[in-house]
């Protein structure tokens, strides 16, 4: 699963959707799905807007969080 944390960088600058979506000129949707952590897709400009507005790289804004195996002890 792909984790990601835009959330926490909104909350970090205290930024609201409709602000990131207006700075970056991201749909306002794809922020909301991103925000949330529904988001299926997202394209490598997107991705790029977000981390020159939070002037992050793209790893901090997403995290690989392996499966959880049946028997595995966690």
């Amino acid at each position: 699963m792909i984790r990601c944390h835009l959330s926490t960088f909104m909350g970090r600058d205290r930024l609201r959707i409709a602000d990131v979506s207006r700075l970056t000129g991201l749909n306002r949707s794809l922020v909301t799905a991103l925000y949330r952590g529904t988001a299926t897709r997202v394209e490598l400009p997107a991705l790029s807007k977000l981390c020159q507005l939070f002037k992050c790289q793209v790893g901090d804004l997403l995290e690989f969080v392996p499966p959880i195996r049946n028997g595995d002890s966690a």
